[in-house]
């Protein structure tokens, strides 16, 4: 089993996104950033502050843990 890189970063933000209904720009609104901020977090090309994962957090309303993992997501 290969493992990830160790500086990567895995999340769930944009499955969570469109579950809720949300577009880009309603969820970068929501947490105070550039809507293509949340794409680049979606694509894995930007980890975020603790901060700005405390606001995804809080918008999607899925504690940090399940928000973003150093593991891929099943």
């Amino acid at each position: 089993m290969s493992r990830p890189k160790e500086d990567a970063l895995f999340n769930r933000i944009e499955v969570l996104r469109i579950a809720q209904g949300l577009s880009r720009q309603q969820l970068a609104d929501a947490v105070g950033v550039h809507y293509q901020t949340i794409g680049y977090l979606e694509r894995g090309e930007y980890s975020p502050s603790l901060t700005l994962a405390l606001r995804l957090s809080e918008v999607l309303g899925h504690p940090v843990e399940s928000l973003f993992s150093v593991r891929p997501f099943q």
